[in-house]
């Protein structure tokens, strides 16, 4: 067996998803991802993306050379995604799983201004597209309700990324779809670790996701509780 290709930033194994080729359930969540679902392999066990902590990146295709360096160097974490070829009888690259403001930032840097923005507006339509809004809107109101203090704007966020259709998100679940307060705080908790700690970069630097998680978790306890306060 070959020694792992190493991440160019940190010197630790690159992360890999898989491209299942036959139908595959979570091991962690139990969830039935279907055929061709998205997988990430740890200790043998195959999780879905939004157990791996890896379902808030957003998806760049291979084929942009350029692109694909510079989404690689400005985002923490990112993934490597892989494809079997029945043809080839390997792994292929298919992309790259990286954040999102990666992304945006490589495409300003690799595209003309109305290229870039031509291409963030064909996302944010399909990306619209997915979303029930009616139901995010209900999830937006409830993240409100139980965290006032949470920044303006943010609970849309929030909402948007959990409701997203498909996508095996927490706001996906049937609880999720009664608004079941613990879900919603779970949805909540997930932003905050991506976007309010050094979480991703933990990742990043190759940390498995429960150490990682157990490094932030303090600090995405004080985060929930001063935005369970309404603000003064």
């Amino acid at each position: 067996m070959t020694e792992p290709k190493k991440h160019e930033a940190t010197g630790t194994a690159e992360l890999k998803v898989f491209i299942s080729s036959r139908e595959s359930t979570c091991d962690e969540c139990r969830e039935n991802l279907g055929h061709k679902a998205w997988i990430f392999l740890v200790d043998n066990r195959a999780l879905c993306l939004a157990c791996a902590d890896l379902d808030h990146l957003e998806f760049l295709p291979a084929g942009d050379v350029a692109v694909t360096r510079r989404a690689k160097k400005h985002s923490r974490l990112w993934a490597v995604v892989l494809k079997w070829s029945r043809a080839r009888k390997r792994y292929e690259r298919q992309g790259l799983l990286v954040e999102e403001q990666a992304l945006a930032q490589a495409e300003e840097e690799s595209l003309a201004d109305e290229e870039a923005r031509r291409r963030r507006r064909e996302r944010a339509a399909l990306a619209r597209d997915q979303l029930d809004q009616q139901y995010l809107g209900r999830f937006a109101l409830r993240v409100r309700k139980l965290f006032p203090g949470c920044p303006a704007g943010r609970e849309q966020v929030i909402a948007e990324h959990a409701c997203r259709k498909y996508s095996g998100r927490v706001g996906r679940s049937a609880e999720a779809k009664q608004l079941d307060d613990q879900m919603v705080r779970l949805a909540v908790a997930a932003h905050v670790r991506h976007e309010e700690t050094d979480y991703d970069g933990l990742l990043g630097q190759g940390w498995d996701r429960r150490d990682a998680r157990g490094e932030v978790r303090e600090e995405v306890e004080r985060v929930l509780e001063s935005w369970e306060s309404a603000p003064t």
